[in-house]
């Protein structure tokens, strides 16, 4: 079963505004076509709305209104939400509030000019190209860590989500494929390249994968209970097979994902094409890769121009 189809877990919003909730919810997921995740992220983000409501004696939306939701804001503020979550947040109520506008149950949207302290923009850690090989070239000491190595290879050869990675089946990548389609966020599609060394280890774990795989459990990572490895476990198998491999770093799936993006760009240039294979909706979220390689874009300039050569004779 992919991700995006497993069930999500309920969260029951307090209140007046549960109804309400449960119906926008439905509409992100039905309508919408939102994935699960993001379906689930928004119910919490609302439920969390309404209890606030709730102690802040509100019984009707026509009693919300920008102030109260900028009140709300500051107060998850003071609770030590990032900005970045809190941006998340204003997102998910903008858009439940422009859905009561369209039912015609509020006049405006009160959540429409409020805004979010903003948030430092922080450029993704990144390990080194040479490091990461030569840590993959390391023969596994037992089966789990064939295994390992297969999720590792996938996330480096293909730049996955941890969550795309997890809705992995057999079926995506079984009979040697080099390529195979990916659901990401917002359910956009996209075919990724799986490189030979990704190829290989996928094969090797393969062949062990019938012994610990539960009869008919189509995921291609399993546990020792014989189930989908779950997405908390992969995280802990990514950061103990970096110690193992003495990489030297602590090491997560996005971070995986990031250096797959940067190895790209700095050997293509392509920004079009990394945007693609990550799957990016739009070109300013895969540009904050170009800030990574500017050591790289130093030299290119100190080698090709001319002022710049003339000065360095």
């Amino acid at each position: 079963m992919r991700a995006s189809e497993q069930a999500s877990p309920s969260v029951t919003a307090p209140g007046f505004l549960g109804p309400l909730i449960d119906a926008f919810v439905g509409h992100l997921q039905h309508q919408r076509r939102y994935s699960d995740n993001t379906c689930a992220a928004a119910r919490r983000d609302l439920a969390a709305f309404a209890a606030y409501c709730t102690r802040g004696g509100v019984s009707a939306l026509a009693q919300i209104d920008q102030h109260f939701v900028r009140a709300y804001i500051a107060a998850r503020h003071r609770d030590g939400l990032q900005p970045a979550s809190l941006q998340r947040h204003l997102s998910t109520l903008r858009g439940f509030f422009r859905h009561q506008v369209r039912e015609q149950r509020i006049a405006a949207n009160p959540a429409q000019t409020v805004r979010a302290p903003r948030a430092r923009r922080r450029l993704p850690g990144v390990v080194a190209a040479d490091a990461l090989n030569a840590a993959l070239d390391r023969e596994p000491t037992d089966e789990l860590g064939v295994r390992d190595r297969a999720i590792i290879e996938l996330f480096y050869s293909c730049g996955l989500r941890l969550a795309e990675l997890h809705g992995l089946d057999v079926a995506d990548v079984e009979n040697g494929r080099s390529e195979t389609t990916i659901t990401g966020k917002g359910r956009r599609q996209r075919i990724v390249m799986i490189g030979a060394p990704a190829r290989a280890a996928v094969a090797a774990w393969l062949r062990l994968r019938p012994q610990y795989a539960a009869q008919g459990e189509p995921a291609l990572f399993v546990s020792t209970r014989g189930q989908r490895l779950s997405r908390a476990a992969i995280g802990v198998r990514v950061r103990a097979w970096a110690q193992q491999a003495e990489l030297g770093v602590r090491l997560h799936p996005h971070r995986l994902r990031h250096s797959f993006a940067t190895h790209l760009l700095e050997s293509s240039g392509d920004l079009r094409a990394v945007q693609e294979m990550l799957g990016h909706a739009h070109l300013s979220t895969t540009q904050i890769y170009t800030h990574l390689d500017w050591k790289r874009l130093s030299a290119v300039y100190d080698d090709a121009h001319p002022r710049a050569r003339r000065r360095g004779r």
